[in-house]
């Protein structure tokens, strides 16, 4: 038996090619999300338990199931890995008190974890990209949330469709609630073991099944549409109708309700079909309740996820590739004299921004050039003891024809600035 140490199930090794992607993904998330005015926010990867379980909803399957949850030898105190972020983001609102001066726009990346069976897509360490816009009562936001959706899969070059629902207010869902308690307790000998426990816990959840059996009987349950208060409903209507004015085709699904207990009115998902079952890249919607309900004075709010991994998946099977990274120069020497020279020469580059790899090992220069070129450098900075005693370097294009040329140092810089210019 090998004595090698490998990951943990489902928490994956993230390689430099796969880095690069990452890196380029992030570099196009962030740029769109100053253009909407988000500023980041940063929590721990770690919490008190108790907040997830006000939160999420004890009677959930993250909660019950998927929670990397331990005891703090040192302290007693009861931790648990962050299995979503917008618990982490409101606790950190209210506990800094952020909106004494008016609503914010937050958001938020980095790894959460949850205890499920690994696949395509979905991992026990799992990344996110998350957006809270707190303070913000009024439909312009929830539509603001998915147009800026809309906008991003542009830029990415995919094309998921859109699902959207409303879920009322607390008093609504009240009365939907028994209802759907009363309908599925009369149908007792259908119900499914997650059915069952869920009955008379969180009901709103049995509608999301994913199990064939329970579809006909979802399908002729009490519709929490029925319920729904006039404000709720214009809410929702005037929803849609900035969606339509910005041209985002959507599908109203009633069966969508989100996992998570703290949302109401607004609710959607952006999914795909390329994906297998696991079909969900981005989910979200108003959650009006939480910050009271973690302890804070009532605010409005609204927000969504999107897991990374599987909008990379997304755009590699569109066979879109996202731009990565790469080195401007790669400097090639040879010699005791060049050597101390290309020191200089790589430092002359850095200096002014560029990104430089210098060659380290030795080699001859035909190997030095293989490497070069394998780095993906636009240009091959090339530097014997000739170029060393002129105080010049030969410069030679990798990416595009072009003659190799011999020039001053600060010519060479010149030269690389304007290519690199032109390329972004």
């Amino acid at each position: 038996m090998s004595n090698n140490i490998q990951s943990v199930r489902g928490m994956n090794d993230c390689l430099p090619d796969v880095s690069d992607t990452w890196q380029g993904f992030e570099a196009i998330v962030r740029d769109w999300l100053r253009r909407y005015g988000y500023r980041e926010i940063r929590t721990p990867i770690l919490e008190h338990t108790g907040l997830f379980k006000r939160a999420i909803g004890e009677v959930t399957d993250i909660v019950e199931k998927e929670m990397y949850t331990f005891v703090d030898e040192l302290n007693g105190e009861s931790l648990t890995l962050r299995p979503e972020g917008t618990a982490s983001s409101v606790r950190a609102v209210i506990q800094h008190n952020l909106l004494y001066d008016g609503g914010k726009r937050l958001w938020y990346t980095g790894p959460m974890f949850r205890h499920e069976r690994p696949q395509k897509g979905r991992y026990r360490q799992f990344h996110q990209v998350g957006v809270e816009a707190l303070g913000f009562a009024g439909p312009d936001v929830d539509a603001e949330l998915i147009v800026m959706c809309a906008d991003l899969w542009k830029e990415l070059g995919i094309a998921p469709t859109l699902q959207l629902n409303t879920l009322g207010d607390h008093a609504a869902r009240q009365r939907h609630r028994e209802k759907l308690i009363a309908y599925y307790a009369s149908h007792q000998d259908v119900l499914d073991e997650d059915a069952r426990r869920r009955l008379h816990s969180n009901p709103l959840r049995i509608l999301d099944s994913k199990n064939p059996a329970m579809q006909v009987l979802n399908d002729a349950a009490p519709k929490l549409m029925d319920e729904l208060e006039d404000e709720a409903l214009v809410h929702f209507d005037a929803v849609q109708t900035l969606l339509r004015a910005n041209g985002i085709a959507f599908e109203i699904n009633p069966r969508l309700v989100r996992g998570l207990d703290y949302y109401n009115r607004t609710v959607f998902e952006w999914v795909t079909d390329q994906l297998g079952a696991q079909g969900t890249v981005c989910a979200g919607g108003r959650y009006d309740g939480l910050v009271e309900q973690l302890g804070g004075k009532p605010a409005p709010a609204a927000g969504f996820a999107m897991g990374i991994e599987r909008l990379l998946a997304l755009v590699e099977a569109g066979g879109r590739a996202i731009a990565t990274p790469a080195s401007d120069a790669y400097i090639v020497h040879a010699g005791d004299a060049a050597q101390a020279f290309a020191w200089q020469v790589a430092g002359s580059l850095r200096s002014v921004g560029l990104a430089v790899v210098l060659h380290c090992g030795g080699g001859s220069f035909k190997s030095q050039m293989k490497k070069a070129d394998a780095s993906r450098a636009r240009y091959a900075v090339i530097i014997g003891d000739d170029e060393a005693a002129a105080q010049q370097v030969t410069l030679k294009p990798l990416r595009e024809a072009g003659e190799q040329t011999r020039v001053e140092v600060a010519r060479a810089i010149q030269f690389i600035q304007e290519a690199s210019t032109q390329k972004a």
